[in-house]
Protein backbone atom coordinates (compact mmCIF):
# COMPACT_ATOMS: atom_id res chain seq x y z
CA UNK A 1 0.00 0.00 0.00
CA UNK A 2 0.95 3.51 0.29
CA UNK A 3 4.05 4.63 2.91
CA UNK A 4 4.68 8.29 4.87
CA UNK A 5 8.29 9.42 4.51
CA UNK A 6 8.55 12.58 7.06
CA UNK A 7 10.74 14.22 4.40
CA UNK A 8 7.97 13.89 1.78
CA UNK A 9 5.34 15.64 4.54
CA UNK A 10 6.09 19.53 2.82
CA UNK A 11 6.69 18.22 -1.16
CA UNK A 12 3.65 18.39 -2.89
CA UNK A 13 4.97 16.17 -5.71
CA UNK A 14 5.36 13.27 -3.00
CA UNK A 15 2.50 11.05 -1.72
CA UNK A 16 1.56 11.45 1.71
CA UNK A 17 -0.98 9.06 3.93
CA UNK A 18 -2.29 10.48 6.82
CA UNK A 19 -1.84 8.87 10.47
CA UNK A 20 -4.99 8.43 12.06
CA UNK A 21 -6.31 10.44 14.95
CA UNK A 22 -8.97 8.39 17.49
CA UNK A 23 -10.43 11.52 19.71
CA UNK A 24 -13.11 12.22 17.50
CA UNK A 25 -14.64 8.39 18.09
CA UNK A 26 -13.92 8.41 21.77
CA UNK A 27 -14.95 11.58 22.04
CA UNK A 28 -18.39 11.00 20.59
CA UNK A 29 -18.67 7.68 22.58
CA UNK A 30 -17.56 9.01 25.99
CA UNK A 31 -20.24 11.33 25.99
CA UNK A 32 -22.60 8.52 24.99
CA UNK A 33 -21.64 6.53 27.96
CA UNK A 34 -22.32 10.08 29.83
CA UNK A 35 -25.40 10.50 28.75
CA UNK A 36 -26.75 6.52 29.71
CA UNK A 37 -25.84 7.30 32.98
CA UNK A 38 -28.84 9.64 33.04
CA UNK A 39 -32.25 9.09 34.09
CA UNK A 40 -33.62 10.39 30.90
CA UNK A 41 -34.40 8.56 28.01
CA UNK A 42 -31.84 6.41 27.08
CA UNK A 43 -31.97 6.61 23.15
CA UNK A 44 -29.76 9.94 23.06
CA UNK A 45 -26.93 8.02 24.74
CA UNK A 46 -26.97 4.90 22.79
CA UNK A 47 -27.30 6.47 19.99
CA UNK A 48 -24.23 8.91 20.64
CA UNK A 49 -22.21 5.97 22.01
CA UNK A 50 -22.88 3.76 18.63
CA UNK A 51 -21.88 6.69 16.10
CA UNK A 52 -18.90 7.07 18.30
CA UNK A 53 -17.93 3.32 17.46
CA UNK A 54 -19.01 3.34 14.11
CA UNK A 55 -16.23 6.40 13.70
CA UNK A 56 -13.94 4.18 16.08
CA UNK A 57 -14.04 1.55 13.38
CA UNK A 58 -13.49 4.09 10.43
CA UNK A 59 -10.88 5.47 12.28
CA UNK A 60 -8.94 1.97 12.47
CA UNK A 61 -10.12 1.07 8.26
CA UNK A 62 -9.99 4.33 6.85
CA UNK A 63 -6.81 6.35 5.45
CA UNK A 64 -6.61 9.75 3.43
CA UNK A 65 -3.51 10.06 0.84
CA UNK A 66 -2.36 13.29 -0.77
CA UNK A 67 -0.87 13.00 -4.30
CA UNK A 68 0.57 15.49 -6.12
CA UNK A 69 -3.31 15.60 -8.00
CA UNK A 70 -5.55 14.18 -5.69
CA UNK A 71 -7.04 13.40 -2.04
CA UNK A 72 -7.89 9.70 -2.29
CA UNK A 73 -9.80 7.83 0.62
CA UNK A 74 -8.62 3.84 1.32
CA UNK A 75 -10.56 1.75 2.87
CA UNK A 76 -7.97 -1.68 4.23
CA UNK A 77 -6.54 -1.09 1.24
CA UNK A 78 -8.97 -0.30 -1.72
CA UNK A 79 -9.14 2.42 -3.21
CA UNK A 80 -12.72 4.22 -2.27
CA UNK A 81 -13.04 7.44 -3.43
CA UNK A 82 -10.72 10.05 -5.18
CA UNK A 83 -11.44 13.89 -4.91
CA UNK A 84 -8.78 15.86 -7.77
CA UNK A 85 -7.74 18.66 -6.86
CA UNK A 86 -8.62 20.34 -9.84
CA UNK A 87 -12.15 20.08 -9.23
CA UNK A 88 -11.92 21.60 -5.45
CA UNK A 89 -13.57 25.30 -4.83
CA UNK A 90 -13.06 25.87 -1.24
CA UNK A 91 -12.07 24.04 2.28
CA UNK A 92 -12.21 24.51 5.52
CA UNK A 93 -11.83 22.87 8.99
CA UNK A 94 -14.81 23.54 11.10
CA UNK A 95 -13.91 23.18 15.09
CA UNK A 96 -10.24 21.09 14.50
CA UNK A 97 -9.13 21.65 17.84
CA UNK A 98 -12.52 19.03 19.37
CA UNK A 99 -11.61 17.71 16.61
CA UNK A 100 -13.87 18.70 14.41
CA UNK A 101 -15.02 18.40 10.33
CA UNK A 102 -13.44 19.12 7.27
CA UNK A 103 -15.75 20.71 4.88
CA UNK A 104 -14.85 21.00 1.16
CA UNK A 105 -16.40 21.82 -2.21
CA UNK A 106 -16.46 20.13 -5.33
CA UNK A 107 -17.39 21.44 -8.76
CA UNK A 108 -20.21 18.85 -8.54
CA UNK A 109 -20.93 18.52 -4.56
CA UNK A 110 -20.07 19.78 -1.22
CA UNK A 111 -18.52 17.46 1.34
CA UNK A 112 -17.83 16.83 5.10
CA UNK A 113 -16.16 14.27 6.52
CA UNK A 114 -15.20 13.99 10.00
CA UNK A 115 -11.15 14.31 11.07
CA UNK A 116 -10.24 11.04 11.91
CA UNK A 117 -6.73 12.08 11.12
CA UNK A 118 -4.05 14.27 12.94
CA UNK A 119 -5.52 17.19 12.40
CA UNK A 120 -2.51 19.42 12.10
CA UNK A 121 -0.99 17.04 9.25
CA UNK A 122 -3.96 17.57 7.29
CA UNK A 123 -4.37 21.09 7.21
CA UNK A 124 -0.49 21.07 6.62
CA UNK A 125 -1.30 19.16 3.61
CA UNK A 126 -4.20 20.90 2.56
CA UNK A 127 -2.68 24.29 2.73
CA UNK A 128 0.96 22.61 0.58
CA UNK A 129 -1.40 21.26 -1.92
CA UNK A 130 -4.57 23.42 -1.95
CA UNK A 131 -4.16 26.29 0.35
CA UNK A 132 -5.64 29.11 -1.98
CA UNK A 133 -8.72 28.01 -1.68
CA UNK A 134 -9.30 27.89 1.95
CA UNK A 135 -11.99 29.27 3.13
CA UNK A 136 -11.36 32.44 5.75
CA UNK A 137 -12.91 32.54 8.40
CA UNK A 138 -16.00 34.70 9.12
CA UNK A 139 -14.47 38.00 12.02
CA UNK A 140 -17.13 39.19 14.18
CA UNK A 141 -17.65 43.08 13.70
Amino acid sequence: MMTTNPQNKLDSSKSVVLKPAHRLPLLISGLGVILLTLPESQWPGITLTIFGFFLLIQSFILRLEFTPNDLVVWQLGKELRRFPFKNWLAWRLLLPQLPGILYFREIASPHLLPILFDPLELESQLKLRVGDLETPKKTQN
